[in-house]
């Protein structure tokens, strides 16, 4: 006895497809987990599910035609997924690798504790974008809520709208880019001089993303290194 029940392929054979109105997202994890590179896979009737695609550690492309709900490609260390439609929260927690993209918005805590990779939303997120970011890249095209990159260590944000209260409160070495307004700083976070090594990267990132926007538009924001070591004259401050 299986696990796994017979799914449907389209006719060149190349690209499973999986109806969650039909299947359990349980079943439909256990098939990506047993994928191999190269493998493409479609998944329709998501229905604002939780935990779809979830752990992927194969080089695989996986689609999602819909909403999805907690946790969409929470660990995700590999290939590619993609929601065409909007996410909930935790979107790519603790991504370590791969892509993420999401077409409409998504919701609090995106790519929370990400180590690595690249994660895409096309529309706006919620609080607490980035929060304690560990290497993991973010493009968003809209805006930000606030709180967002908490604590962030390493990596970058790329904002394309505006961004919420206390951007980068208590920030280590992640570097945020703003194109829009920014609703007020956190503790420790500063604005700091766009160099054109800044405007390379950023320039690199937003091509990664398929953004159109200009680096020159945007201001960037960093630590002020003032909250590394406590001292009796910061301490109101932590």
């Amino acid at each position: 006895m299986t696990l796994i029940a017979p799914v449907d392929r389209d006719a060149s054979a190349t690209t499973t497809r999986v109806d969650l109105a039909e299947r359990s997202v349980r079943e439909l994890n256990q098939l990506l987990h047993d994928a191999v590179d190269g493998a493409s896979f479609t998944v329709a009737s998501p229905v604002g599910s939780h935990n779809i695609a979830v752990g992927i550690t194969a080089d695989i492309d996986v689609t999602v035609d819909g909403d999805v709900g907690y946790y969409f490609a929470g660990m995700h260390q590999t290939g590619t997924a993609t929601v065409n439609g909007s996410a909930g929260v935790g979107l790519a927690e603790n991504i370590m690798s791969g892509t993420v993209h999401v077409t409409g918005d998504a919701s609090q805590s995106t790519g929370a504790t990400g180590h690595g990779g690249l994660v895409i939303v096309d529309g706006n997120t919620g609080a607490r974008c980035g929060i304690s970011m560990k290497g993991v890249d973010i493009v968003v095209g809209g805006s930000i809520g606030h709180a967002s990159a908490f604590m962030a260590q390493a990596g970058r944000l790329v904002v394309c709208g505006d961004a919420g209260e206390a951007l980068g409160d208590s920030i280590y070495e992640a570097r945020i880019y703003v194109r829009g307004e920014v609703a007020s700083l956190g503790a420790d976070c500063v604005e700091k001089e766009m160099r054109p090594e800044h405007l390379a990267e950023l320039a690199e990132l937003l091509e990664r993303a398929a953004r159109t926007e200009r680096p020159e538009e945007f201001r960037r924001y960093g630590s002020a290194r003032r909250l590394y070591h406590f001292t009796v004259d910061n301490s109101g401050s932590y």
